[in-house]
């Protein structure tokens, strides 16, 4: 047993990865309560999941456009400050919204606009952080690390909307985006305190649109790297839509109850952390293609399913299936783009991993509550399963060849 917690933990006896999972582990339950108020409130003022997808698409559209340069900016300074930046700027936006709902003011579009603001942040925080995790641990401890990363990730997922729920029920939602907002200041601290900046890993500089090409020509020629991105693109954009299907699912199959919501989204999390843990403790090999492709695989067809369900039990059981699949996708997908690409070319790398993971959320949300409003939320969410599974299957079928 304390050999598989070694396991489990192994990138943690790096000082500079323990500070940063710290502050990250308390801001990411803040950010998950920050994702179910925000849901709750947007249904209350609206009654619209297509307004709700609206606003989805305001948050990631930045991250569409601009995540590919934010990549070359990645690249080009110390990826610490960036990351100071940008969680300052998000702490700031989860205030604002605190002030305007709590003087009971806040509108639509209030929220539309800060969406997209947080938007404009995450397109430069996400590859800034995700390139940052190989200097904080190095290669050898790569995949540890964000496999534990992926384990905060959900375990806040099952601890922010768990509190979300009851604090939309007791108290009132304005609280979510107080927590959210002081929740940033243990990470900010601790990336004060880290003392790797996470310096370019180039000489030369080119212009931004040089940059870009030169990530695009590298991602295209790589086969590990392209093919991963192309399986994520399809799934991330029909498939992993969670901020938008579980909300209406909650509100339609079980009548507007923010604690059944809270544990539905809680489901989710507890599944992407037992996914999570079997990543950590598989991380001292290589990402094997074949189970990175069976997490899309579980994931699309669990999604299929849950649109049949209508009990609270069954529909628990469901989502902790779609949340194993999902992290054990993503957690692999990430390690093996990161582990086949240089580290000057690392952060547009991972800018076109955010680009395809969550810049096609816009897409995506659209997509599920505007056919959700016409032909009802479970066949949209079975649609959107399907278009997810078929590619799934191929590269399924594809990288088991290979393997022969």
């Amino acid at each position: 047993m304390p050999n598989i917690v070694r396991k489990i933990f192994a990138s943690l006896r790096y000082r500079n990865f323990r500070l940063f999972w710290i502050g990250q582990a308390i801001s990411l339950i803040g950010t998950w309560m920050q994702s179910i108020g925000q849901a709750w409130l947007i249904l209350k003022i609206t009654d619209s999941p297509f307004l709700l997808g609206l606003i989805g698409a305001a948050q990631y559209m930045p991250i569409l456009v601009l995540s590919v340069f934010a990549g070359s900016i990645v690249d080009r300074f110390p990826k610490r400050y960036l990351i100071i930046l940008t969680q300052t700027v998000m702490a700031l936006l989860a205030l604002i919204l605190w002030v305007l709902t709590a003087k009971g003011i806040v509108t639509y579009w209030h929220i539309f606009i800060l969406a997209a603001f947080l938007g404009l942040a995450t397109s430069l925080d996400v590859p800034a952080r995700q390139a940052f995790m190989i200097n904080l641990v190095g290669r050898d401890s790569l995949m540890n690390a964000i496999a534990l990363n992926s384990t905060t990730f959900n375990v806040a997922r099952l601890i922010g909307p768990a509190i979300a729920g009851l604090l939309i029920a007791k108290v009132g939602i304005a609280t979510t985006f107080l927590l959210n907002g002081i929740s940033f200041i243990p990470v900010i601290i601790g990336l004060l305190m880290i003392d790797i900046d996470g310096l370019p890993g180039r000489s030369g500089k080119k212009n931004v649109l040089e940059d870009v090409k030169e990530g695009l020509v590298y991602i295209k020629n790589n086969s590990a790297v392209f093919n991963v991105l192309m399986l994520m693109l399809i799934v991330s954009l029909f498939a992993i839509n969670f901020n938008v299907v579980v909300p209406v699912y909650s509100k339609y199959v079980f009548h507007n109850n923010p604690e059944i919501f809270g544990l539905l989204m809680s489901s989710l999390g507890v599944g992407s952390i037992v996914g999570a843990i079997l990543v950590a403790l598989g991380s001292s090999h290589s990402p094997n293609p074949v189970f990175l492709v069976m997490g899309g695989v579980i994931l699309s067809a669990f999604q299929m399913v849950i649109a049949f369900v209508t009990g609270l039990y069954p529909a628990m059981i469901v989502l902790f299936l779609i949340g194993f699949g999902a992290i054990i996708f993503t957690a692999l997908s990430n390690t093996t783009i990161q582990l086949n690409t240089p580290d000057e070319l690392k952060g547009r790398a991972m800018s076109v991993y955010s680009l395809v993971f969550m810049g096609v959320t816009p897409v995506g949300n659209l997509f599920i509550g505007g056919i959700a409003d016409v032909i009802g939320i479970k066949t949209s969410i079975f649609i959107g399963g399907l278009l997810g599974l078929v590619p799934s299957i191929y590269y399924l079928r594809k990288f088991l060849k290979l393997k022969k």
